[in-house]
């Protein structure tokens, strides 16, 4: 039986990011040093597969230190933590390693400088996200103010309007964060902002991709984990655009009568996808589809970070 022909347009950048490879790194290496088992607060990245291969080589994920036995050792996730959690770890003599990604901890440290000038933030971002669970852990309660949606943007009612501040989650929609940005400045002239873009370069790369490839497909497939923001961000891109799209965390989990027989088909990964996720979808197409390969052009990304020290000294 004849396969239908399938051109698949392979979205670039994609994948991993710097942050997520310090992290999942860091894991390895505390691995490395201390021996099983290393313990992780919360999951290092949000990916099944990664988390999965890490507790395979003795990492266990516990969600708080409390479950972290004395005399072991603890990794911060790459989302970040409140203050209180490496006071804790302190107080209890715990060796820990902070695998909080550098751009996260960059919007720590202008919350922090924000609150040392008496101003009050206004907080882009999602409830319950790590990454926001951990700013706001960063300033003093009532110093803080969450906004999730434009309608947030336009009625929230700050405790002070004589000093205010704005910062973002770093794994929002562009187009989103940017429509919420103008409503505030339009109703506080005055508020001020971060002097960059705290939308980290990767979750602005890997959806301006998603949106170049956007242009000639029919549907798009995204690998990513439910939980990843920046994974969701990129099926809502270009669902936006009128190209369908599903986020899926493997191959298996691909719904064949959704997919149905297209031409062109897009495919791209959230920041904590590894490579060879997307090779195995690629596989699983190639099972059912005459499957032509390209592979979008792109500017390559340069981005490192460095390891902590105390773990390559």
């Amino acid at each position: 039986m004849t396969k239908p022909p399938l051109h698949l347009l392979i979205a670039a950048p994609r994948g991993f990011c710097a942050g997520v490879d310090r992290a999942i790194k860091i894991v390895e290496l505390a691995l490395e040093r201390h021996g099983p088992p290393v313990y992780v607060r919360h999951e290092i990245v949000h990916n099944r597969f990664v988390v999965d291969r890490l507790r395979g080589l003795g990492a266990v994920f516990v969600e708080d230190l409390a479950s972290v036995p004395d005399g072991r050792p603890v990794v911060f996730s790459a989302h970040g933590v409140p203050k209180m959690v490496p006071a804790a770890a302190q107080a209890r003599g715990l060796e820990y390693v902070d695998a909080t990604c550098p751009l996260v901890s960059k919007v720590h440290r202008q919350a922090e400088r924000m609150i040392e000038k008496d101003m009050h933030i206004l907080f882009i971002g999602h409830a319950g996200h790590p990454e926001v669970i951990g700013t706001f852990g960063q300033v003093p309660e009532g110093k803080m103010q969450l906004i999730e949606t434009e309608e947030d943007a336009r009625s929230i009612a700050p405790a002070r309007t004589d000093n205010l501040a704005f910062l973002t989650q770093t794994t929002l929609s562009v187009d989103d964060t940017a429509a919420m940005i103008d409503i505030l400045k339009e109703r506080f002239p005055s508020i001020q902002g971060p002097r960059g873009e705290d939308i980290c370069y990767a979750t602005s790369n890997r959806q301006a991709a998603v949106k170049q490839i956007a242009e000639t497909v029919d549907k798009m497939l995204v690998i990513g984990a439910p939980n990843s923001s920046n994974s969701r961000r990129l099926a809502e891109a270009s669902n936006r655009l009128d190209v369908p799209a599903r986020l899926i965390e493997r191959a298996q989990e691909i719904d064949w009568e959704w997919l149905g027989t297209p031409l062109s088909l897009g495919l791209t990964a959230g920041a904590s996808a590894p490579e060879i996720l997307v090779r195995e979808v690629v596989e699983a197409l190639a099972e059912r589809f005459d499957v032509t390969e390209e592979e979008a052009e792109h500017e390559p990304e340069g981005m490192i970070f460095k390891l902590p020290r105390e773990l390559v000294a």
